[in-house]
Order: structure tokens, then C-alpha cells, then sequence
């Protein structure tokens, strides 16, 4: 906190504007994490914080949940049931609408997805488990690749199927018709199919 308050009062004083302020602790926030080992200020940020619940915890039981990719739901309140559009889930909106057709990937990497009612759970049931025992923190991490792995390749196929079962209604109120999404293991090949499919044309 010293070195960041120590920049953030020498840009302050030397009459920085804000954008430049928020572009240099943005950058200083990348070069402090990937100094301590992280590769970027999200990680780093919920290792400090999970520092600090130990370091403060004194006698209380402390549980520290960490889940993988968090996607919709898998049952409660209903099947498929999400409250914004990050991570994963803005993968399978993209898709839906019929604006993402093609995707850099490798086809046989584990996705490793978990539903979010299916972490609520494992909160709860970890709470249960460790009330009034005060002991060291208690981590557990909330997956599914062990049990039921699923592929980026079969993720991007189950999505196929179900949009087109059930399509995506757009503002006009029609359906929105989905393709197969096609996916590259390269940058390379790519940037290939895009300047084929697109730059070409424009020529």
C-alpha cells in the first residue's frame, strides 16, 4: 500500500490527468502482481485477500471456497438460470445471438465449468462442516474436470445444439439461426481464415 500511495501522490502533485493516473496504476498494478508471482491483479488480489481473512481470522473458523470456471446453474432456482454475463456465460450469449463464429482454441483442453448453484452448495455444506471449530483456514476447491470433464470442442457443440433447438429471439422477434462455431489452434491459422474470409472480399 506505501508504494502505491507514494505514486499515486507524486502523480497527484505533479498535476497528472485522471486518465493518465488510471493507465499507470493499472500498469503498476501488472508489475506488482507478476513481481510476486501472479499474471495478473485478479489473482493477485484474491491471494492478498485471502491472506488477510487468515491473518485477521483470530479464533473463528475460516473457509475458503475456490471454484473454477463458474457458469450458469445447473438446478436452482432453474436449469440454465444466470444474474450477468461474465466469463464463460458471455461465450454461450455470443453464440446464441449469432455473433461469434469462430474462436482460438485447443480442441481437446479441459473446460473446467461448474455451476453456481453447485458452488452455492459446497459453501454451505463447508460452513456446516467447519462451524465453531477454529483451526487453520480450510480450502476447497469446487470443480468438475475430475468427475466429469468436458472438452472446449464439446462445450461449443452442446451450445450448437441447443440454440438451435431452442434459438436466441432477437429484437424483431425472430429467431436467431446458429452455425458451428469453428475453432483454431492457432493464431496463425486464424488470422488466416480472417483476412480469407473477410480482408479479401474487401479488396
Amino acid at each position: 500500500m506505501k508504494v502505491i500511495d507514494q505514486k499515486l501522490n507524486e502523480l497527484k502533485t505533479k498535476g497528472a490527468p485522471q486518465k493518465e493516473i488510471t493507465l499507470f496504476m493499472k500498469n503498476l498494478g501488472t508489475e506488482r502482481a507478476k513481481l510476486h508471482g501472479w499474471p495478473n491483479t485478479y489473482v493477485f488480489t484474491k491471494t492478498m485477500g485471502e491472506m488477510l481473512m487468515q491473518q485477521s481470522k483470530e479464533n473463528l473458523s475460516l473457509v475458503i471456497i475456490r471454484p473454477t470456471v463458474v457458469s450458469g446453474t445447473y438446478k436452482e432456482p432453474f436449469p440454465g438460470w444466470v444474474e450477468d454475463l461474465k466469463t464463460i456465460n458471455t461465450l454461450f450469449v455470443a453464440s446464441a445471438q449469432g455473433n461469434l463464429r469462430c474462436l482460438v482454441g485447443e480442441t481437446k483442453v479441459i473446460m473446467d465449468v461448474i455451476p453456481v448453484d453447485m458452488v452455492v452448495n459446497a459453501m454451505i455444506v463447508a460452513m456446516v462442516a467447519h462451524a465453531k471449530q477454529p483451526s487453520d483456514a480450510n480450502i476447497y476447491h469446487v470443480g468438475s474436470s475430475l468427475r466429469n470433464p468436458v472438452t472446449l470442442v464439446s462445450i461449443l457443440d452442446y451450445g450448437f445444439v441447443y440454440f438451435t433447438k431452442k434459438p436466441w429471439i432477437n429484437k424483431q422477434g425472430k429467431p436467431v439461426k446458429v452455425s458451428k462455431i469453428i475453432l483454431f489452434s492457432s493464431i496463425a491459422s486464424f488470422h488466416g481464415y480472417m483476412q480469407i474470409r473477410y480482408l479479401l472480399p474487401l479488396k
